[in-house]
């Protein structure tokens, strides 16, 4: 592994794992972990549109990924979050995009690491706060993003328009 950004060492049922906050020389294990997550998702697995759409992500900086690596430098999980902007508050706020674990990794935290890091850079970018949505389906970010702290919002109705395409 190249040197990177060096975040916290975390370790959960005696297992370590950090979390970096991902480069271009993580792309290759990035991309298997977002093919996999768009998998879940019901959508086709294509790790070469993967590997495109998060090299522009980061080149373009305008997405913050957090990747997590076990102790054999294995990547296991990530996080991506988008920058959107309150006009009412004048702050930017941060959309939780994409959360993944490997199934192979699940139960044992990761998820929760990888929010809190979420937090800490919201904190570092004086944001305020971090917004995200799931499908009703997702059971278990159902139960995972009340635990980290996060709340239903009953006052917003959110809408879409997809171009007829897409």
């Amino acid at each position: 592994m190249a040197t990177k950004k060096k975040s916290n060492n975390h370790e959960t049922q005696n297992v370590s794992f950090e979390i970096f906050e991902a480069q271009s020389f993580d792309l290759k294990a990035l991309a298997g972990l977002f093919d996999a997550y768009r998998q879940f998702y019901r959508q086709p697995t294509d790790k070469d549109g993967a590997m495109k759409f998060l090299r522009e992500r980061l080149s373009e900086k305008d997405s913050v990924i957090f990747i997590a690596f076990d102790e054999n430098s294995k990547a296991v999980g990530f996080t991506q979050l988008y920058p959107l902007f309150s006009s009412v508050g004048m702050k930017k706020t941060w959309l939780l995009n994409d959360l993944f674990v490997d199934p192979a990794f699940r139960g044992k935290g990761i998820s929760k690491l990888l929010i809190e890091k979420t937090k800490e850079h919201a904190r570092i970018t004086q944001a305020n706060g971090i917004h995200l949505e799931t499908e009703k389906s997702n059971l278990i970010g159902l139960k995972l993003y009340p635990s980290a702290g996060f709340v239903l919002n009953d006052n917003s109705n959110f809408y879409f328009w997809a171009l007829a395409d897409s």
